[in-house]
């Protein structure tokens, strides 16, 4: 594969990819902020549906979309390209979002799978705030990766002798 193969690919990969992670987070957010006019037990039932198939599908497509931008910020330091910057700033970006999945929102997505939704536990509101707060954070990232994305592929050239002529 040549670089300029592997470049264009690695480009729509993440261009796409994070489109996607970026609009499932920002849908998930609309939806959430929708969620907090429910009562516990319909609230519960809510997150314990999407969440039956909602993290494989996040999974599926964050794998793939963060491989592409590690190849991404590697190629651009190879090439001494303007986009290193705006790609290893999306890449951060990714990782922190990560982290904040690992750290409050992936705990809360496996205790809530326990919930009973007819017996919530009392501080449920407490723990769907904590999850909601962390997914803005989380949300909040993602927007701006991609927006680095989008600044490290979209109308620039690769290479600065490219850039110079």
């Amino acid at each position: 594969m040549t670089n300029a193969l592997l470049l264009k690919i690695t480009r729509y990969v993440c261009l796409l990819g994070g489109g996607v992670l970026t609009g499932g987070a920002l849908t998930t957010f609309v939806l959430e902020l929708a969620l907090r006019r429910l009562g516990a037990s319909a609230y519960i039932q809510v997150r314990q549906a999407e969440h039956d198939y909602f993290p494989w599908f996040i999974g599926v497509v964050f794998v793939p979309t963060f491989i592409a931008v590690v190849v991404l910020v590697f190629l651009a330091r190879r090439a001494d390209s303007p986009a290193l910057r705006p790609a290893a700033a999306a890449l951060v970006l990714l990782v922190l979002s990560l982290v904040v999945t690992f750290v409050v929102n992936a705990p809360i997505n496996l205790d809530q799978f326990d919930w009973n939704a007819q017996a919530p536990p009392a501080d449920w509101a407490g723990v769907r705030d904590r999850w909601q707060i962390a997914h803005a954070v989380r949300t909040a990232f993602c927007v701006i990766a991609l927006g680095c994305l989008g600044v490290a592929i979209i109308d620039r050239p690769f290479e600065r002798e490219a850039a110079a002529t």
